[in-house]
């Protein structure tokens, strides 16, 4: 994949209500994708100053492209980018992030599990050198719809495993709106490596490792039932990926010649 380099003009804005890329990873979305980009542009409209949606089709075999380009049919601020073949979610969201004409970056998932009006909370913490992740996991963060316990169970396990290794602190790495600045957005994304659901823990250990701030806020949440992550298979594939991330940015690095040595 050709990395695209944003605009030479290219500056930090004030807040992301002054220019912001919404990036919108779909695979096989035909069925919501509509809607969700119609919210999304309804929201941009009146509240953001300048704005973009770009969806990144990960190798749909549905037409989720086509169906995508139809929902907001003339509208010259979506862009709809498309793998070949599926990639995964990591690299739809390297594909959307690197193709951004503005300088803050909001990732979400193609359910709005977390409401496109999230946002307002997320924006006061946003700056050109954070990333700012909406929480599942914090005191005031409000489930309106939650995930069964056996998947609360196994997400909470899963976090355990993360912050131990790669990302302490942080509740919740796994929530699907993340809002990035432009400095974090152009270092981590060009090196990300992992293209399935732990995509989020090897961006955030990038973010850290590179001196860049992680916030996380609390966030209004309702469980989609119709998730594609299978419970026992994708969770074991996210295991494995964190530990690959693990040896990739900290055992590897660590043991790695120094410059002068």
């Amino acid at each position: 994949m050709t990395p695209v380099t944003p605009p030479k003009d290219f500056s930090p804005a004030r807040t992301p209500f002054d220019a912001l890329t919404v990036v919108v990873p779909a695979y096989n979305e035909t069925p919501r994708i509509r809607e969700t980009l119609r919210r999304i542009a309804e929201y941009c409209r009146t509240h953001v100053r300048d704005w973009e949606v770009i969806v990144v089709d990960d190798g749909s075999a549905d037409g989720t492209a086509e169906a995508a380009t139809a929902a907001l049919d003339g509208e010259p601020r979506l862009r709809v980018l498309r793998h070949p073949r599926n990639l995964g979610k990591g690299q739809a969201i390297r594909t959307g992030a690197l193709a951004a004409r503005h300088p803050y970056v909001l990732f979400s998932d193609a359910d709005l599990s977390t409401p496109i009006e999230e946002l307002a909370v997320l924006a006061p913490h946003a700056s050109s050198r954070a990333v700012v992740v909406a929480s599942r996991g914090l005191p005031d963060s409000s489930l309106e719809v939650r995930q069964p316990l056996y998947r609360e169970t196994m997400g909470r396990i899963f976090n355990r495993v993360v912050r131990f290794l790669l990302v302490p602190g942080i509740s919740d790495t796994q929530c699907g709106f993340k809002l990035f600045g432009d400095e974090v957005a152009r270092a981590v994304f060009p090196g990300l490596e992992t293209g399935r659901f732990a995509f989020d823990v090897e961006v955030l250990a990038r973010a850290r490792l590179l001196g860049f701030d992680v916030v996380e806020v609390p966030v209004r949440w309702r469980n989609d039932s119709r998730s594609r992550v299978h419970p026992v298979r994708d969770s074991a594939a996210m295991l494995r990926d964190v530990f690959r991330i693990w040896w990739r940015l900290k055992v590897r690095r660590s043991h790695a010649p120094s410059a002068g040595g």
